[in-house]
Order: C-alpha cells, then sequence, then structure tokens
C-alpha cells in the first residue's frame, strides 16, 4: 500500500514537472557556480530567454491545437527587418512618428505572415509540418534580399530606448513576457476559444461534430503566434539596434517548440499550459548559462539541450 504523502507528492511532480525541475535546476546551479548566483546574473538570464520566451508561447497555442510552425524564425527576422526599413525610409526629423510607423509594419508583417500560415494550413488544407516549411523559406528570403544579406540597423534614439527602460529592475522584454504569459493563460483556460483550441488537438473528428469551428481556431493560433514574432522582434531588434537578415531568429523555432515541450505541452495536441512555457523558457536559459559557467564547449551545448528535449518527450508518454 503506497503512502499517502508519497502519493501526492508523486501526483505533485507529475502535474508541475516544469516547476519542480526549475526548483531542482536553480539549486545545482547555484551551488556549482558562485557566479551563477548573481543577481545580475539571474536578471540576464530571464532578458535574454523572455524574446524566444515571446514566441515560444504563440508555439504552445499552435502545438495544443495540434499544429507546428517551423517559420517563426524566418519570420522574426522579417518582421523585424521591414520595422527597421519602414523606420529609415521616414525623415529623422520625425523620429517619434518613424518608431510609430516601424511598430505598426513590423507587427502588421508578424500579423500577415502568422494569417498565411493559418490560411494555407486551414484553407490550403496542407499539412502544417510542410506549409510553414515553405513559408521559412520565403520570409528569410524576402528579408535576405530586402536587406542585401546583411544588418538592418537604424540610428533611431526613441527605437534603441524601447528595451532599455526598466521598471522595478526589469527590462521591456520581461514585463512583455509577463503580460503576453498572464493573458495567454486567461485565453486558454477562462474562454471559450481556450477550450475549443484543446478539443480541435485532443480529436479535430469530434470536435467538429461538436460544431466547434476548426479551422477558424487553428488559423487564430497561427495569426496570434505571427504577432508575437513581430513583438519580439521589435523588442531584440530595440535592444540591438538593427536586425541580421541572415542569422536573426536562426534556430528560434526548435527553441520555441522545446520550451512548449519542456513546459509540459503535449506533441500530440489537446494539452498544453502557457505558465509552463514560461517556465520552459527560463529552464533551457539556465542550462544554456550553466554551460558556459561550466567551460562545456559550445559544439556541445546542442547536444545538452537535445537531451532535455528527448526527456521531456519520454515523460509525456510514460504519464500516457
Amino acid at each position: 500500500m503506497e503512502i499517502p504523502f508519497l502519493k501526492r507528492l508523486r501526483k505533485f511532480i507529475s502535474e508541475h514537472g516544469a516547476l519542480v525541475a526549475l526548483v531542482v535546476l536553480l539549486v545545482v546551479c547555484a551551488l556549482s557556480s558562485a557566479d551563477f548566483r548573481r543577481p545580475q546574473n539571474l536578471l540576464n538570464i530571464l532578458r535574454q530567454n523572455a524574446y524566444t520566451g515571446i514566441i515560444a508561447i504563440g508555439m504552445t497555442f499552435i502545438i495544443i491545437g495540434g499544429g507546428i510552425d517551423l517559420s517563426v524564425g524566418s519570420l522574426f527576422a522579417l518582421a523585424g527587418g521591414l520595422g527597421i526599413l519602414a523606420m529609415n525610409a521616414l525623415p529623422a526629423s520625425s523620429p517619434i512618428l518613424a518608431l510609430a510607423v516601424g511598430i505598426l509594419v513590423a507587427l502588421a508583417v508578424g500579423l500577415a505572415g502568422g494569417a498565411l500560415n493559418g490560411a494555407l494550413v486551414t484553407i490550403g488544407k496542407l499539412p502544417p509540418f510542410i506549409a510553414t516549411l515553405g513559408t521559412m523559406s520565403i520570409y528569410r528570403s524576402l528579408i535576405l534580399h530586402l536587406g542585401n544579406a546583411g544588418l538592418i540597423g537604424t540610428s533611431n534614439e526613441p527605437f534603441s530606448r524601447l528595451d532599455a527602460y526598466k521598471f522595478l529592475g526589469l527590462n521591456t522584454v520581461v514585463w512583455v513576457f509577463l503580460l503576453c504569459t498572464a493573458f495567454g493563460s486567461v485565453v486558454l483556460y477562462r474562454t471559450r476559444y481556450g477550450r475549443h483550441l484543446c478539443a480541435v488537438g485532443g480529436n479535430e473528428r469530434v470536435a467538429r461534430y461538436a460544431a466547434i469551428r476548426v479551422n477558424l481556431v487553428k488559423f487564430i493560433s497561427y495569426t496570434a503566434c505571427g504577432l508575437l514574432c513581430g513583438v519580439s522582434a521589435l523588442l531584440q531588434g530595440a535592444r540591438l539596434s538593427s536586425i541580421s537578415s541572415s542569422s536573426a531568429g536562426a534556430g528560434c523555432e526548435l527553441d520555441a517548440i522545446a520550451i512548449a515541450i519542456i513546459g509540459g505541452t503535449s506533441m500530440a495536441g489537446g494539452k498544453g499550459t502557457i505558465w509552463g512555457a514560461m517556465l520552459g523558457a527560463m529552464i533551457l536559459g539556465i542550462i544554456s548559462n550553466i554551460l558556459v559557467m561550466w567551460s562545456i564547449a559550445p559544439n556541445l551545448q546542442g547536444l545538452i539541450k537535445g537531451l532535455v528535449i528527448i526527456v521531456a518527450v519520454l515523460i509525456q508518454r510514460g504519464k500516457k
């Protein structure tokens, strides 16, 4: 007969695996490195991984609905690059106007790119993997052409201050990440759309019989993810005052998928958490940070991340 305390403990670990993993990881890293324990280092981890974390929230919605999006990294570069190009096209004497136009362009491009992905999946009936693999190449090629395969920079001062602003010691991107996480959680757990999304990911055929507008539910998830790519690109572009047309967002799609999985989102669809995605972003960021402090060769860091993803999927399969 199982001891009640152990039973409750096992249930808690099963339901809050990402949180338990984060706490254990923090303890191990703090004990192994004095530099890791520095408050500034922890704030840097939070800031550096918030950009991918914002995109991972959108990816979580897509995966819960039974889809996948491989184009987020390329769309990130396209939205950020076009936003900066739009800023540069306006007179330098009107920096605030240029900033407003750049923000609108970046968000509009992200929204349009996500909508195109959603249309290809829902209206075009293409498998999500194929549809977004195609748009990944399209978006990257467009920004490489428009940016001459180089760095797209700007001297717009208000733009460079956009992500440098701090409140309670946290940069703009961190607050945006936290707000997106809170809003995403409300949408997923407290709205009809969230219930419909889980139903579609769990069993699309049954969802159709239940009169759920499956195509609309999927389309919204892809469009929202595209918008979040634009938001993240704006903030990272503001931090660097530039966007690299060739390398910006490279590998972002894999990190976003990994964050969602580590956070407890099922690759089979129908189940996931937004707060888990936030924890997943921190877990992946801490792993990258501590590997550097442990002087692990950079070429081996991908191996560690890959093992973490595989273990997370195996744990999900074990639960089922």
